[in-house]
């Protein structure tokens, strides 16, 4: 019997140690589990065609995590969160953005981290969550889709029939102006030639003008001193004579101003007198001229005798 009892004791004991190393290792395994890996969640506002559970995620081209689920939000179907999980000692910052990115022409799909300043701090001590949310960027399959949109609705609106219909027409002008050109060569040939003869003539003309221009030039430089020696004397001249009448005007100084004084003062009634005088000879030669023997006699001239 004491045999017995001590194979059970080393049963339970056994038994009793297995599942407290299990349980170790459990523990151990989660605790490993929460300390290596940190979860985020990316809200993209665009669609997300070939990304799936599982795609990796990469920070600047380094493999850092994987996606683990893929929703869409339930206050807005237009958005979809994809929730990541990365390395714990990735540097994910508060101005670090997500985007998504292929890795070849013919690669899979992954969300592409990028950005983060040293000075920014780490986003999980700002944002307590269990899965802090990393924003978004537009990614470069964005861009070149909206470009694409872009440059075919312009080119919607270009190739309206409107604009269509106004393309051919101008076509049309300039296949009937092409063809009126072609039947009038004639006459532009005959147009060219005779504005070739033109600008020929006028280059004639030009060096005639030139050869007669520098011949006026050569005899100005030529004449120039005789002329200004002239006008040298001509000024002597004048200033000599301003000279002289300066005297002159020095010398009858007083007589001058007698006359300006007394002369002039009787200017004004020699001259009221002489337009009485005139007026009393207009009316005198007026009566004259109307009956001068009464003015002359002081009676009418006597009538001739008319025998019958």
């Amino acid at each position: 019997m004491e045999t017995r009892a001590n194979y059970v004791l080393i049963g339970a004991f056994t038994l009793i140690i297995a599942a407290a190393l299990l349980l170790f290792g459990l523990w151990a395994a989660k605790y490993s589990s929460e300390r290596t890996w940190q979860e985020y969640q990316v809200v993209f506002r665009e669609a997300v065609t070939g990304l799936s559970v599982g795609s990796p995620v990469q920070y600047n081209g380094i493999a850092v995590g994987s996606i683990t689920k893929l929703s869409l939000a339930p206050n807005d179907p237009r958005q979809v969160i994809a929730r990541i999980r990365v390395e714990s000692y990735t540097p994910v910052k508060t101005d670090t953005r997500a985007k998504l990115a292929i890795t070849s022409l013919t690669g899979p799909t992954i969300i592409q981290l990028s950005g983060g300043t040293p000075q920014a701090p780490t986003l999980t001590s700002v944002d307590r969550r269990d899965a802090p949310v990393i924003q978004t960027a537009p990614s470069a399959l964005q861009n070149i889709t909206d470009t694409a949109n872009r440059i075919v609705e312009r080119l919607d609106q270009v190739l309206s029939d409107k604009n269509v219909a106004s393309i051919t027409a101008t076509l049309e002008n300039l296949e009937s102006m092409s063809t009126s050109l072609a039947s009038r060569e004639d006459g532009l040939e005959s147009l060219i030639t005779s504005a070739r003869d033109a600008a020929q003539n006028l280059d004639k003309t030009l060096t005639t003008t030139n050869g007669t221009i520098e011949r006026l030039d050569q005899n100005l430089v030529r004449e120039l001193p005789g002329i200004l020696d002239k006008l040298d004397r001509t000024l002597s001249k004048l200033d000599s004579a301003a000279g002289n009448a300066d005297a002159i005007l020095g010398e009858n100084r007083a007589a001058i101003s007698s006359f300006a004084n007394d002369g002039l003062g009787q200017l004004g009634p020699t001259l009221t007198e002489l337009r009485g005088l005139v007026r009393d000879l207009r009316r005198v030669s007026d009566r004259l001229e109307g009956n001068p023997a009464r003015y002359l006699l002081g009676r009418d001239a006597p009538k001739e005798f008319d025998p019958k």
